[in-house]
């Protein structure tokens, strides 16, 4: 109960906030693109219950039905406002409206397509047991840290799907498996602050 009245309390806060960015984004992805604002694909949640998960669209329109659910480096469907929004992750920001829904945390294992989870896996039940987050260790360490990142590691494989099932995804659950085991409100307290540390040095450093 704490922990889902800190996500409400703390989205209010950041969606209240940030509106004024929320609509200069939505405005220069009209201007820039056709297309809705946001986008939109299923995930897998808490007890393997499927729900939309909100960004802002970084592609071209109908981008999803061109290729898989992997997003490569130099992607040809990224737009260039959504190059932008990639970089210093607004495109996340959304998803504090899918916080308030119940569908996902501020802190908890970030949440994948549903056909990359095993269901019979108990470690894959033992994740999906959680509500998934915004942030987790596995977003800090391949989304956050300044090493090579998630997509820059899919551009250089041969065959990325490959890889991201056999190597990232396994990665991922590993950390989030971590997360599940360590889960506290100051845990949480800590994943937060070193988010906002290190996006604040992709800002610094961009």
């Amino acid at each position: 109960m704490t922990k889902r009245f800190f996500d409400i309390m703390f989205s209010i806060l950041v969606l209240t906030i940030l509106s004024p960015i929320f609509l200069i984004i939505a405005f220069l992805i009209k201007l820039t693109s056709n297309g809705p604002v946001f986008f939109t694909q299923i995930r897998l949640g808490k007890n393997a219950r499927s729900f939309k998960i909100y960004k802002f669209r970084t592609m071209i329109s109908r981008a999803d039905a061109e290729s898989n659910n992997l997003t490569l480096l130099d992607d040809r469907r990224i737009t260039k406002i959504g190059k932008i929004l990639r970089r210093h992750k607004l495109d996340e920001l959304p998803q504090f409206v899918n916080v308030l829904k119940g569908d996902m945390s501020i802190v908890g294992p970030r949440p994948d397509v549903p056909e990359y989870y095993d269901l019979n896996n108990p470690l894959h039940k033992k994740v999906l047991s959680l509500r998934p987050g915004i942030t987790c260790f596995a977003s800090i360490e391949y989304s956050l840290k300044h090493k090579p990142k998630e997509t820059a590691m899919l551009a250089q494989a041969d065959q990325p799907e490959k890889l991201y099932v056999q190597k990232i995804f396994p990665a991922k659950m590993a950390l989030n498996i971590k997360y599940v085991d360590e889960q506290s409100i100051w845990l949480d307290i800590k994943l937060i602050s070193l988010t906002i540390y290190y996006l604040i040095l992709k800002i610094r450093n961009s």
